[in-house]
């Protein structure tokens, strides 16, 4: 999942990427981001715009994906 976050005078967007072994395992965790989002005060959500995107994508095997409870 790639999430950005983007704030009122900051020189960039900001990123963060996170590794899910499904695409349902990753609209879960998406859908759970949005719920904590949105639940911020509206101060927050007023200086803070965030979005987030599940991508999916062939890669070589990734070791002990499936137990790191991502």
């Amino acid at each position: 999942m790639l999430v950005l976050f983007s704030m009122p005078n900051a020189p960039s967007v900001r990123y963060n990427g996170f590794i899910y072994p499904s695409e349902e395992e990753c609209q879960i965790a998406r859908y759970e981001l949005h719920e904590a989002y949105n639940n911020k005060p509206t101060e927050y959500k007023s200086a803070t715009t965030m979005n987030s995107y599940c991508v999916e994508f062939d890669s070589f095997p990734i070791a002990g994906l499936n137990n790191t409870g991502a």
